[in-house]
């Protein structure tokens, strides 16, 4: 069976990877097409855009990577059955279920890498592409966190640690510059309102900072309130607010966390969350599901026909997701049980399929 699995999972790793390159290259193109009427804005160059691209492929690939398994998968198993290679393992006692767990086996690892990339890699890759285009194009947005954003505007640099509503933030800093490399004061807040012109910040702790003499002055001063205009308006906030599927897991428990503790609706994250805690049982499900069409017909079946059918399988699958989440939140349904309800469904017809199959 080592020798079995290595074999398989050479061959799954060679069809994988090609359809990964095929699958991210036709997004990235798409992708590329969205940002050619941008270049030559402000500094935004054609290689500006070339790198943004690049730094959003580890998330393209993590997004794909149910669907370039399961096409990796079919691939290598009509290609083995295409050589008669399939007919040769079972004629050595190995069972469709034997080779069902081979594959399997080496698929779940293939998406534990995919996981991490997903987890740890693409958000961080994520973060750098649009604080690199922003530069690019010459817009104030500095960084932009969780819950939160760093932000220049004019001679005033402003961190909001919890962004609640676009209207309430928690936890403020204003840095004040006199110059370019000259520091004016720090003010810090636990709490501020924003009415789309001004930052009102209370309770604020400032310090003052003289830098005319030889040595640096700081003069802290406590000020019930203190208000400052801004340039930038609550549509740049709306634009600055990171959607659910671009937070790690991680931060998807802590921002329902966060939510919840401030009685704010969490079902948006709630979704993202069950969804993708559901995607690893998905992908095994729709690989059972897929399999027994490729041991089905061995003789007849051309490779076409296997790719026709792992797309329509994962496009379902995906249909189907997707307009579960929709439901979830329209109607204010269980999203656990929306989300892992079908794929249980799903992967015991899978199972019993696959029994039947292999007992011929």
């Amino acid at each position: 069976m080592k020798i079995l699995d290595r074999y398989i999972a050479k061959t799954l790793f060679k069809y994988s990877l090609s359809v990964m390159a095929i699958l991210v290259g036709v997004f990235a193109f798409f992708k590329f097409l969205e940002e050619v009427d941008d270049i030559g804005n402000a500094g935004y160059t054609l290689i500006d855009a070339l790198i943004y691209i690049g730094l959003t492929l580890p998330s393209i690939a993590y997004l794909l990577f149910s669907l370039i398994i399961l096409l990796g998968v079919i691939l290598s198993l009509g290609s083995l059955a295409a050589n008669s290679e399939l007919v040769v393992m079972r004629s050595t006692g190995l069972s469709i279920i034997d080779i069902t767990k081979s594959a399997l086996k080496i698929s779940l690892v293939f998406a534990l890498v995919m996981i991490l990339i997903g987890e740890f890699l693409a958000p961080i890759a994520s973060n750098y592409a649009k604080k690199y285009r922003a530069e690019a194009m010459g817009q104030k947005i500095v960084d932009v966190n969780q819950q939160g954003f760093w932000i220049k505007d004019g001679q005033h640099i402003i961190h909001v640690d919890k962004n609640i509503n676009g209207n309430q933030f928690k936890d403020v800093t204003l840095i004040k510059l006199n110059s370019a490399k000259d520091l004016g004061s720090v003010t810090h807040s636990q709490q501020a309102s924003f009415d789309g012109k001004v930052v009102d910040m209370r309770a604020s702790q400032s310090y003052q900072i003289d830098q005319s003499g030889q040595f640096a002055i700081v003069d802290k001063q406590v000020l019930p309130q203190l208000s400052t205009q801004v340039a930038f308006d609550q549509e740049l906030l709306k634009s600055l607010k990171k959607e659910p599927k671009e937070l790690s897991t991680w931060q998807l428990f802590k921002q329902i966390g966060y939510l919840t503790s401030n009685q704010l609706s969490a079902d948006g994250y709630e979704v993202e969350l069950y969804n993708r805690l559901v995607k690893p049982v998905t992908l095994v499900a729709m690989i059972v599901l897929s399999i027994p069409f490729v041991f089905g017909s061995l003789r007849d079946a051309s490779l076409g026909k296997k790719i026709f059918l792992g797309v329509v399988i994962s496009l379902f699958f995906q249909l189907i997701a997707n307009i579960g989440a929709q439901f979830s939140l329209l109607y204010n349904l269980n999203h656990f049980l929306v989300a892992f309800a079908p794929t249980l469904i799903v992967f015991v017809f899978a199972l019993i399929n696959l029994k039947r199959i292999s007992a011929r």
